[in-house]
């Protein structure tokens, strides 16, 4: 860490996300005693933080912003190298569609291939200083893959549940990184059901999303990169692939904490958020549009898109409350829309994205053909991870 680099993290509590009660952050936890909803970590921000001595600018992971991170002890650090992902123009597509600036973070180039190692070094760093012995996982693909993998390099256990049909590149790395694997039949909500009941005597730490506090943590760190990257300034829209939400909650977690500390440019704007789902699963788009009044009754199906079969989404109200200050809006792509945003971005910018990585772009066009999205505007795209791993699913649909 350079010389003048804060060293200690800023760390205050961890409050319920839903009436602020205060909870303790020196010992492990789960959802809120009171509400039975999120906690989210809170910093004291009170005293300004000075961006040229919080960020480590010799650190090119997610670790560079240690000083906002919930890290106690360094020593707890378990790291892979994550974050610190490109964040790249799309000259072509952004020509061919009349859009000013079109630009995609990949976050397929993090360890284990997707932006869930982000979390995942979080979340075991946390466990690992809390003393946990392991940890546990529902997952539709990728988060299963990067705890497997954070756990191995803590050496704690590590238990993921996963859809029978996920992808095979996903259960393979699980069982390389030694984890125990249990499939099942169904989507998350029913691996999760698992989980609840062969963990019910609170063995392992149970790192769902959002069930902990500490996954959010590290997703937020694409928030400040993307400042950073952008000379602090922010793009006018920037669409999410929304699974359980966790990283369209923690990037605007991000944007709250730098308007505080005054780390944004002079006039800068917060973007507009999207949270792009996939027809085939789209609780949020139905209670953001008033289809429903929640998603605990939703029922939803499998999509190419591993990560976004999420029914029931323990974040929904923190999502909607994102969308609604930003002014965003949620929207959903099929299965084929997904591919057809695949092959452009790969045959006119070089890029094998995730499926929810064609869904970001697709719905970026057709907010683009409803007015929503100006030619003008600054458009960011959010690709969560390597097309590689979904082969499976999409093997020989190139030229669809």
């Amino acid at each position: 860490m350079n010389q003048t680099a804060e060293t200690l993290t800023r760390l205050h509590e961890l409050e319920c996300s839903e009436c602020g009660q205060p909870h303790s952050a020196h010992q492990l936890q789960l959802v809120s005693e009171c509400h039975k909803v999120p906690l989210v970590a809170t910093y004291d921000l009170q005293e300004r933080l000075s961006r040229a001595t919080a960020i480590d600018l010799h650190d090119a992971s997610m670790w560079r912003y240690r000083a906002l991170l919930p890290l106690l002890d360094d020593e707890n650090k378990v790291t892979l190298g994550e974050g610190f992902t490109p964040l790249m123009r799309l000259p072509t597509l952004g020509g061919r569609y009349d859009l000013r600036s079109l630009l995609l973070k990949d976050e397929g180039q993090n360890p284990t291939g997707s932006f869930k190692a982000r979390g995942l070094s979080m979340a075991v760093s946390k466990a690992k200083e809390l003393g946990a012995t392991g940890c546990i996982i529902p997952t539709a693909g990728n988060a299963g893959v990067a705890m497997a993998a954070y756990c191995a390099r803590a050496g704690l256990r590590a238990v993921v549940a996963m859809p029978r049909h996920t992808p095979k590149a996903f259960k393979e790395e699980c069982y390389w990184y030694g984890a125990e694997v249990q499939l099942i039949d169904g989507l998350i909500n029913d691996c999760a059901a698992w989980v609840r009941q062969h963990n019910a005597n609170g063995e392992l730490l149970d790192v769902s999303t959002l069930k902990e506090p500490y996954r959010l943590e590290g997703k937020k760190t694409m928030g400040y990169e993307l400042a950073e990257q952008l000379d602090w300034q922010l793009p006018d829209v920037l669409l999410y692939p929304a699974g359980g939400g966790t990283g369209l909650i923690g990037i605007w977690k991000a944007f709250r904490e730098m308007q505080q500390l005054g780390w944004l440019a002079p006039g800068a704007k917060l973007p507009r958020m999207v949270a792009v789902q996939a027809d085939a699963c789209q609780p949020l788009v139905a209670t953001y549009t008033g289809k429903q009044a929640n998603c605990h009754a939703y029922v939803g199906k499998p999509s190419i898109a591993n990560g976004l079969a999420v029914p029931h989404p323990l974040g929904e109200q923190m999502m909607l409350r994102v969308l609604a200050e930003s002014n965003g809006t949620a929207i959903s792509i099929t299965d084929e829309e997904m591919m057809e945003g695949m092959r452009e971005l790969g045959r006119h910018e070089g890029l094998f994205v995730a499926p929810e990585g064609g869904a970001v772009w697709l719905a970026a066009r057709k907010l683009l053909a409803s007015g929503w999205i100006a030619p003008h505007e600054q458009i960011l795209l959010l690709n969560t991870g390597s097309g590689q791993k979904y082969m499976d699913n999409v093997e020989g649909r190139a030229n669809g």
